[in-house]
């Protein structure tokens, strides 16, 4: 039921307070006068565990307990989140001394617990609203519901929606203050206010205002939904019949009870209320946390959602929402909740009569998983593990650290080869850098396959929830495999080549030929193309270069393989890349470090007219070639064997031989020999005497480096070629240089040794009898 009435207009109020408090220490009490409300917060680290709040008013002085707070006008709620205990008074609050609706003086006591012994502190406040009343005022606490009318008439009732409410009142017999309250439709008996207030109702008329307050849950509210949104909702008419006359008022007062919503996808969470609006009215809407209010415009821009959907308004809140509060705990694993304790002020405008809603609500999201990560870091080239624990929330602290087994407390101390560094982040988390060098000893090192060592660091963090010091615990296993650079290969027809990107961590490694470190100065030495500019390394290696391999000689081609040895320092791990290509040459020669000869020559010029390259040998006329072709003949022997002779020069020794063509197989086939054959093929290979050992010995050729070869193609008076004797051999000439090293890229060069001299020309003497015994010529020391 309605009745229309005009209200008076009340001026804007001042605003002015004045505190008192006695024995409470600086900082640790707060006191406020709000535009409704008056807060205290006391800081729970003074005010203990079980704080007491007392109310002194007229009556003397009551405990505010919960029933009592609910029936007049408090609220008290510890915020552990916070570290305070609050306490909201209404300025119609049962105790609080009110001077026409502009001064308020609140007189409150503290019991607090400290020592063992309780001591009382007392609170009090005077206050002025900073915003002037409007006609009707709504207040949705948390514990309560509160409404307050002008009480000034000042024109008679226009209009009655239900008459029986007249009737009912119209046959009372007292002309005391009744009220009549409304459920569902229907209507309960009147009752004195005396009555009403034993039933845990409040009722004031002060000196321009009429308050009534119900807590949640009485007997005679309901509840109901409106718009799909859960509200409850108290009706009361307030009545007194003077001679003829009747004075109603309608106190019906309606709360949203919705206790939020979160999206888990959007981060958000969700509160609604309705909005008892027809569609002519003006409305406005503020919003904030912790009873800070601002315009709409600003909280959006703060991150806040506010909607309208017909007559219920949606507000949505970020989880991250500067006001907000978030807690960790521990269920099995870590998990975190947020708080959020929403204040809205809904401004409501119909045919200039204002109504002002406010709502105070604590909203909290669901327990959410709150996983703490630990992320590996780890440089090798700094050789040290880095590992991140990351996402540790504010009230949570890292107590130990057990690695491999071995267990620290955190920090560690100066002195300690490993370091823990926290960090911290503007969106109140945190995290800790952990770093242990690879070389300590309780980091586990495994070799593993395609040389590479493995280190290996299992770590168990232990942390504490603060204020609880609940533990949890964080495992990771982090590895750090140090495996040495990976070149790519490729083949040309000159040579090879080896191209690498590199890595930070590959200059710790070591590249070489062989034994030898591979530098700007031995790739000039040796012939090899190099460029490095720190980012990546070309090397090109023509082919007969120092450092090259070869086997399957023919005529065809041969395979020739050159490779590289990386190695670290300090592990001394190693190992190689090799590159093998399938080569082809119209000649070539090669001196290996084992002392054999091979070559492949071209002959076509050194024979007779009609002769054959199969009908040639060596000064040893037994040493015949293993293969030949229409003009190349190939030859592979020891070098000190098949009359090679011997020259010593300064600093090397030289073997060399020559390829002869066989007179009497070509006249036993019945031609008749002309001597015009135009060159002499000469054979030498040249060992610096430094590498050799036992150079003079009848049994080993060895040598620590792969000789240098030549193929000497000389011109020849056709008269010296009849009589097909032993020639000395002719200073040598500028002819092909073929250096070449043969020299295992896997492991560092060998000393190799052969048989006796006489084994070997046994294996190129076709036809002789393994009795023959042949006869050394001096070239063969």
């Amino acid at each position: 039921m309605a009745f229309g009435f005009c209200l008076s207009v009340v001026s804007l109020l001042s605003v002015w307070s004045a505190a008192k408090c006695s024995g409470v220490p600086k900082g640790a009490l707060r006191m406020e006068c709000r535009d409704r409300y008056f807060m205290i917060a006391v800081n729970l680290s003074f005010a203990g565990a079980d704080p007491l709040f007392q109310a002194v008013g007229g009556t003397g002085v009551r405990a505010i307990t919960k029933q009592y707070a609910a029936q007049c006008g408090y609220t008290v709620r510890v915020l552990p989140l916070a570290g305070r205990v609050e306490l909201r008074a209404s300025y119609f609050s049962c105790d609080t001394d009110n001077q026409d609706d502009k001064v308020f003086t609140f007189k409150f006591n503290l019991v607090a617990t400290r020592k063992g012994k309780e001591e009382s502190f007392a609170l009090n406040q005077t206050c002025s609203p900073s915003l002037p009343w409007s006609p009707r005022e709504v207040t949705c606490e948390e514990n309560y519901m509160e409404v307050s009318v002008r009480s000034e008439i000042k024109c008679l009732p226009q209009t009655v929606d239900d008459w029986s409410d007249v009737e009912t009142v119209r046959g009372s017999t007292t002309s005391d203050w009744q009220v009549m309250f409304h459920r569902h439709e229907e209507q309960l008996m009147p009752m004195n206010l005396s009555a009403a207030r034993k039933q845990g109702y409040a009722f004031d008329l002060t000196s321009g205002r009429l308050v009534f307050r119900a807590p949640y849950g009485q007997p005679d509210s309901f509840s109901t939904e409106v718009n799909g949104v859960p509200v409850e909702e108290v009706h009361a008419t307030l009545f007194s019949r003077q001679s003829w006359i009747v004075l109603m008022v309608d106190l019906a007062v309606a709360c949203s009870v919705d206790e939020g919503f979160y999206d888990e996808l959007g981060g958000l969470i969700l509160w609604e209320a309705p909005e008892v609006c027809r569609s002519s009215c003006e409305r406005r809407l503020n919003v904030g946390l912790n009873g800070d209010l601002v315009e709409q415009a600003v909280a959006e821009k703060r991150g806040f959602v506010v909607e309208k959907d017909n007559v219920t308004v949606h507000i949505s809140i970020p989880y991250n929402a500067e006001g907000g509060y978030r807690k960790s705990l521990v269920a099995g694993g870590l998990y975190q909740f947020y708080v959020f304790h929403l204040y809205l002020e809904q401004i409501l405008s119909e045919d200039h009569v204002a109504t002002r809603v406010r709502f105070q609500r604590s909203l909290s999201t669901p327990l959410l998983p709150c996983p703490v990560f630990a992320a590996n870091r780890t440089a090798v080239a700094e050789r040290a593990f880095t590992v991140y624990l990351g996402d540790v929330p504010e009230d949570v602290e890292l107590l130990a650290v057990c690695m491999n087994g071995q267990e620290f407390a955190a920090p560690f101390p100066n002195t300690s080869a490993y370091s823990l560094t926290k960090v911290v982040h503007p969106n109140n988390t945190g995290g800790y850098t952990l770093k242990v060098p690879f070389e300590d000893p309780l980091v586990v090192q495994k070799f593993v396959p395609v040389a590479a060592l493995k280190y290996r660091l299992d770590i168990n963090f232990t942390l504490s929830v603060l204020p609880e010091n609940e533990l949890f615990y964080r495992l990771a296993s982090i590895e750090a495999l140090f495996s040495p650079p990976t070149f790519v290969t490729t083949c040309s027809e000159s040579g090879v080549g080896f191209h690498l990107e590199r890595r930070p961590s590959d200059y710790l490694w070591e590249i070489s030929v062989g034994g030898d470190l591979l530098t700007p100065e031995l790739a000039d030495q040796r012939g090899y193309n190099l460029s490095d500019d720190g980012q990546s390394l070309l090397l090109r290696v023509p082919l007969f270069s120092d450092g090259f391999a070869y086997r399957d000689v023919s005529l065809q081609g041969f395979f020739g393989s050159f490779g590289l040895l990386v190695r670290d320092h300090k592990t001394q791990i190693e190992s190689a890349t090799v590159k093998t290509c399938l080569f082809s040459t119209a000649e070539f020669i090669v001196c290996s470090t084992d002392g054999t000869m091979t070559v492949v020559a071209d002959v076509s010029l050194a024979l007779p007219a009609g002769g054959v390259p199969a009908e040639t040998h060596l000064v040893d006329q037994y040493c015949e070639p293993r293969e030949t072709d229409g003009t190349r003949a190939l030859f592979s022997y020891p070098v000190n064997s098949c009359g090679s002779s011997i020259k010593l020069g300064k600093g090397n020794v030289t073997y060399q031989n020559e390829i002869f063509y066989s007179s009497k197989m070509y006249l036993s086939k019945g031609n008749v020999f002309s001597g015009d054959a135009t060159e002499r093929v000469l054979v030498q290979c040249t060992y610096p005497v430094a590498s050799l050992h036992r150079l003079f010995s009848a049994h080993k050729f060895e040598s620590d480096v792969a000789g240098i070869g030549r193929i000497i193609h000389t011109k020849e008076p056709p008269e010296g070629l009849h009589g097909f004797t032993m020639r000395p051999i002719a200073p040598l000439q500028t002819g092909p240089v073929y250096p070449v090293s043969y020299m295992s890229a896997l492991q560092p060069p060998a000393r190799y040794k052969v048989s006796k001299f006489h084994n070997f020309a046994s294996v190129f003497r076709k036809g002789a009898p393994r009795s023959m015994r042949t006869k050394r010529t001096p070239a063969e020391i």
